[in-house]
């Protein structure tokens, strides 16, 4: 596996986004789900506002991305992914820690509270879930996301 920057894979970037994020379907509140679970022009908004993703590659395939993005004093990690069919292979572990050792800052991630596959993947990793009401701020502080995600997200952290 190779870990890569990825700078002209928008396709793969989106197919991978949208394929791994049909596990939230029936997971999350229902009327936060929605086809796709990312359009294209919300992926361009993304990376216009400075995300930078990551990818692990398979014998030259994407088979994963995440995406980091700094925010003050803290960098997120943003649109964590991995191709359902590739998924439980340390395509994540490989992603995480790629994006872990190229920050020195304190990290913060934020994830839907009932994908709780996703909340003990972060754990893993050293991240430590975040107070609700501490959560909610930082959601606000960092995030661009509509009130209803907020009240159904927690946010982990990674302290340096």
């Amino acid at each position: 596996m190779d870990i890569i920057r990825c700078r002209s894979d928008f396709a793969a970037i989106l197919d991978i986004i949208n394929s791994a994020a049909a596990a939230y379907r029936g997971v999350i509140p229902q009327d936060c789900w929605h086809e796709p679970y990312m359009a294209a022009a919300e992926l361009q908004r993304e990376v216009a506002a400075g995300v930078e993703f990551r990818g692990a590659q398979i014998e030259g395939e994407l088979a994963g991305v995440m995406g980091l993005q700094s925010a003050g004093e803290v960098d997120l990690i943003r649109h964590a992914y991995v191709l359902p069919g590739q998924q439980r292979r340390g395509i994540g572990a490989g992603l995480i820690e790629h994006l872990k050792s190229s920050s020195s800052r304190r990290m913060l991630v934020g994830t839907w509270s009932a994908a709780q596959w996703a909340v003990d993947f972060y754990r893993r990793h050293g991240f430590v879930l975040v107070p609700q009401i501490d959560a909610m701020r930082l959601l606000r502080a960092h995030w661009d996301i509509k009130d209803r995600q907020i009240e159904t997200s927690v946010v982990l952290v990674l302290e340096r």
